[in-house]
């Protein structure tokens, strides 16, 4: 599944700094091919950027995170891809760049960023654009990208683009979005009484699933959640975005947790914790758990974007019936992010136009590239997950109706959630360090009987006041 892991694995760490030895290292294997001035034709293009790339510009342009070896399926249709690319632009030579382990681990992107040896077109979740334009690495690609060059631009969801934006100016492309919800254990479900067609709506209601679930015994789990490896900080951070709250200001300067929907947030779980014991007794959780518990059915449900399904039907051996989700309870909004596109500042103009062709074609063509459900079908890869899913109009119509024609599960499973959209809402500002201040919260609550909640909160207002404050 696109990206799901190499996600969870930036949002698990903070950003760290790395030794010369690493950034030299990467400087060698991920070099771009050239940096070239930000404007210009190299290749007998046309020098207007707002106009499509000619056909006969001749550039070549190298692309972060090209599937590995060990993805064969993925690594077979990228050079499917790459060749009916070629056929409308003969002169574009694609240099694809294959990293292994994780793509975006952040010590690693971090070190790729201060080095400058990011390729020309380069990967990068949502809330990186900070740290990107911080390090000047991104190139303003406003210019370039218009109903010529992105025919169906008018069609992506605007506020996916809108993350991609500061101060009016585009700086990349989505790959795919997610909005988290609640997945659950159909399996559990039913064995517990309980319709798996209609999750939980509200917290009171995840609460009594919970214990329903709990009381099947053999040490299932009714209600999962994360409090280690800054995960347990992005959960609290869902849980007050679905209750209608924040974890941070509108001025992205102060704490905004240790009020009513903090402490209601902190009391819910501690009491399904404690007086419930519908949570389990294994705790300090961390990204990749809840998926093992949920998938040998010792879990009954937990917050989740809808990629985690691939994930545990394809590395765990879990069955894509076994799951369904809903929205995520409060429904007031949900925690939103997605993956992009970069483009390197300083390559030149036929550079960025053959960058943007490539990601029209590649990830922003109904029926093409990766949203070709027939082909992801015949090459035995997941399809019928709800996301990535950020069209509109037609192009959406269209996308949905080619994902469920072609679905490898049960889409039914996913009609709650799919039903009742939730808006999105973007992680915080210095996110991680605010998530990893607020581990200790999600696990002081969920590891101690006693805990004093009011001086938890406290404590994490005090010490994310002072993340924040150095901005």
């Amino acid at each position: 599944m696109r990206s799901a892991r190499f996600r969870r694995t930036r949002r698990a760490s903070a950003v760290t700094l790395v030794s010369a030895l690493t950034l030299t290292a990467l400087a060698a294997c991920g070099t771009s091919s050239s940096n070239n001035g930000s404007g210009g034709s190299e290749g007998g293009g046309s020098s207007d950027p707002s106009a499509p790339l000619d056909p006969k510009t001749k550039v070549t342009i190298t692309i972060d995170c090209m599937p590995p070896a060990a993805k064969a399926a993925e690594l077979k249709e990228w050079k499917a891809d790459v060749a009916a690319f070629n056929k409308t632009y003969p002169n574009v030579t694609i240099e694809g760049r294959s990293t292994a382990g994780q793509c975006l681990e952040p010590p690693r992107f971090t070190a790729m960023l201060k080095a400058k040896s990011q390729p020309d077109v380069f990967y990068t979740y949502f809330t990186d654009l900070p740290q990107v334009l911080d390090n000047d690495g991104a190139a303003d690609i406003s210019a370039y990208v218009n109903d010529r060059t992105v025919p169906l631009l008018k069609n992506i969801d605007p506020n996916v683009l809108g993350s991609l934006k500061k101060d009016g100016k585009l700086y990349g492309l989505p790959t795919s979005n997610y909005t988290m919800g609640l997945l659950i254990n159909r399996k559990l479900f039913q064995q517990a009484g309980l319709d798996p067609d209609a999750p939980p709506r509200t917290w009171d209601e995840v609460r009594a699933a919970a214990k329903k679930i709990a009381g099947l015994g053999q040490g299932i789990a009714g209600f999962g959640e994360y409090s280690a490896g800054n995960t347990g900080g992005w959960h609290f951070t869902a849980q007050m975005y679905s209750l209608g709250g924040d974890v941070v200001d509108a001025s992205g300067t102060k704490a905004a947790f240790n009020n009513e929907l903090g402490k209601q947030v902190a009391k819910n779980l501690h009491a399904m914790r404690w007086e419930d014991g519908s949570m389990g007794k294994t705790q300090l959780l961390k990204w990749g758990d809840l998926q093992k518990q949920i998938a040998t059915d010792k879990l009954g449900m937990f917050l989740a974007a809808p990629d985690d399904i691939a994930y545990m039907v394809q590395q765990l051996g879990a069955k894509y019936e076994n799951f369904g989700m809903g929205p995520i309870p409060g429904e007031k909004a949900t925690l939103a992010g997605g993956n992009n596109y970069m483009v390197k500042q300083g390559i030149s103009g036929d550079k960025i136009k053959a960058a943007v062709a490539w990601l029209n074609f590649k990830n922003l063509t109904v029926g093409k590239g990766q949203f070709d459900w027939a082909r992801s079908k015949q090459d035995g890869l997941p399809v019928g997950v709800p996301q990535p899913n950020f069209w509109l109009n037609d192009s959406k119509a269209q996308d949905d109706a080619a994902r469920t024609e072609h679905a490898t599960m049960p889409v039914a499973n996913f009609k709650s959630f799919m039903d009742n959209p939730v808006a999105g809402k973007a992680e915080p500002p210095k996110a991680q360090e605010v998530y990893k201040v607020l581990d200790n919260v999600m696990s002081g609550i969920l590891t101690n009987k006693d805990a004093d909640i009011d001086k938890l909160l406290a404590t994490a207002e005090t010490q994310v006041n002072q993340v924040l404050a150095n901005r």
